[in-house]
């Protein structure tokens, strides 16, 4: 297949799959907490309603980077897709994609003028404090399976077996990682009821359409990725079925649990981080 329709391809599967995801894990969180919820489709309606919607630029808005970073924000999970699904290229690019990501989340709060975008922009860099530690991830899988280059890893797990049961720890921080992504995560102190949309909340029309495109191919790429590096190789059937269990139990645990407040949050997921590294390395140890 030609190299850019292959691109075009998988982007337009990582945003399809990763919108009908999201709004499943809407439709489940509410008939756990009893009520009817929102179509699974709506956030691809959503998604696709901006596009025709009058874009709006507060007074406020440092033009042109409030434009730029909504961009900014797709270009590198379309990057994401291409080292991923297309070419199986190097974890650690994508992890660093992640990170600009949060990079990303601080710009567009804080180019917005909004107080709340501002609030949104200071709680994505003390996130991150939180995050980090959880990329030892990528050491303790180093160390397992001697590579980061997914292609290779997916091949030593076909000879090897699933690195899920040979570093648990290391799957269960990655997993805390999803689910600090998630909208609804009690993680999610960057996008908290109490700052409305966060670092969203000014962005209108045509830019919010890319954020939330942007969403979608987070989602699916954050699954993709943990279903390869701790499943190895998996059948087409086989990652939709995992996707859809994964966000499923994301959803459970996000309707059952409060969104923590910002110092709880970070604490909590160090936590994780910390006992996940010591877990793992005695684990390598024996």
């Amino acid at each position: 297949m030609n190299l850019m329709l292959n691109i075009l391809l998988n982007v337009f599967i990582a945003f399809f799959i990763g919108s009908i995801l999201i709004g499943l894990q809407r439709k489940i969180m509410a008939r756990i907490q009893g009520r009817p919820g929102p179509p699974v489709i709506q956030h691809l309606l959503h998604t696709l309603k901006f596009f025709i919607k009058e874009s709006a630029f507060p007074k406020t808005a440092a033009m042109p980077f409030y434009v730029a970073i909504t961009a900014m924000l797709f270009v590198i999970w379309v990057a994401a897709v291409i080292d991923g699904p297309v070419t199986e290229g190097s974890l650690l690019l994508i992890f660093a994609i992640y990170t600009i990501q949060k990079i990303g989340e601080h710009n567009a709060g804080s180019s917005s003028g909004s107080p709340y975008g501002k609030m949104s922009c200071v709680r994505a860099v003390y996130s991150a404090a939180a995050e980090v530690p959880l990329f030892a991830v990528l050491i303790i899988i180093y160390l397992k399976a001697g590579t980061m280059n997914i292609s290779s890893i997916i091949n030593y797990q076909s000879i090897h077996g699933p690195l899920l049961f040979t570093i648990p720890l290391a799957a269960i921080m990655f997993f805390v990682l999803i689910l600090s992504k998630s909208q609804y995560s009690p993680f999610a102190i960057t996008k908290g009821k109490d700052i409305v949309s966060g670092y969203e909340t000014e962005h209108f029309g045509l830019l919010r359409g890319y954020l939330m495109i942007s969403e979608s191919i987070a989602w699916y790429m954050l699954l993709w990725v943990f279903l390869t590096v701790f499943l190895g190789p998996l059948s087409l059937p086989a990652y939709l079925i995992g996707m859809v269990v994964l966000s499923a139990i994301v959803a459970f645990i996000n309707a059952v649990t409060p969104i923590l407040n910002p110092n709880h949050s970070v604490m909590m997921q160090v936590s994780f981080a910390f006992i996940g590294i010591a877990g793992s390395i005695v684990l390598l140890m024996i």
